[in-house]
């Protein structure tokens, strides 16, 4: 593993935001959702392609909070253009489980 600098990692803005909506992405080439995620006033809602589909439906997804990176540049997946990067773990079997807080924390906090 290399090693980095803490103000390589400040450098990351991970950022906590709320789904307020997850539908399927019907154009991805492998199954995935379309989220719009809260991140609070300042920083504002953005959009993001998440291949999240075998542990959550969309409609568990809507009000939860997750953990998203937000200075990448936006990347064009298909016909979305991507706004944000939803973060999670691979599970045993290679699905992904989401990186979220585990108590309500104000909109846009920065992961520190």
């Amino acid at each position: 593993m290399d090693a980095i600098t803490f103000d390589d990692f400040l450098k990351v803005e991970l950022r906590v935001g709320r789904v307020l909506s997850a539908e399927v992405f019907t154009q991805a080439r492998k199954p995935a959702y379309i989220l719009k995620v809260d991140f609070g006033p300042d920083l504002g809602v953005r959009k993001s392609s998440a291949q999240i589909t075998v542990h959550y439906a969309p409609e568990d997804l809507v009000g939860r909070l997750v953990v998203a990176v937000l200075n990448f540049p936006n990347k064009q997946i298909g016909p979305l253009m991507s706004e944000c990067l939803v973060t999670g773990f691979h599970d045993a079997a290679g699905a992904v489980a989401l990186c979220v807080p585990d108590r309500e924390v104000p909109l846009g906090t920065r992961l520190l």
